[in-house]
């Protein structure tokens, strides 16, 4: 029941900025962690940021430093701001819910709901 929507993808040039925006709707936006995934082609769907008013935020290994996860509640909105992006960034990312906020978990199955995605390229 839970809806969520994807914007600002696009295509940059390496070490540009991009900055993502999910935006929630169909139950109660603070109740849940929110998690950013991404998925190349060929490639396993991949954690990149996870924000939880439990647990707080972890970030995959490969994007720390570049990326920041935030939420608002009250606009039932979470942002990815993408800084010094590399070609290897390319992918579809993905914003997810998962009803258990008090979770570290940064597996594609522990969240239960999936915007439709929205893509990132960078050129070289």
């Amino acid at each position: 029941q839970v809806q969520l929507v994807e914007s600002g993808g696009g295509l940059v040039q390496a070490g540009g900025s991009l900055r993502l925006s999910c935006a929630a709707s169909g139950s109660t936006f603070s109740s849940y962690a929110m998690g950013w995934f991404r998925q190349a082609p060929g490639k396993e769907r991949e954690f990149v940021a996870r924000i939880s008013r439990r647990t707080g935020i972890y970030y995959a290994d490969s994007v720390k430093g570049r990326f920041t996860i935030s939420r608002d509640n009250a606009k039932n909105t979470v942002a990815l701001q993408m800084n010094s992006l590399k070609p290897e960034d390319t992918a579809v990312y993905y914003c997810a819910a998962d009803r258990d906020s008090y979770s570290r978990a940064i597996e594609s199955s522990a969240y239960q709901y999936w915007g439709q995605g929205t893509q990132v390229t960078v050129s070289s």
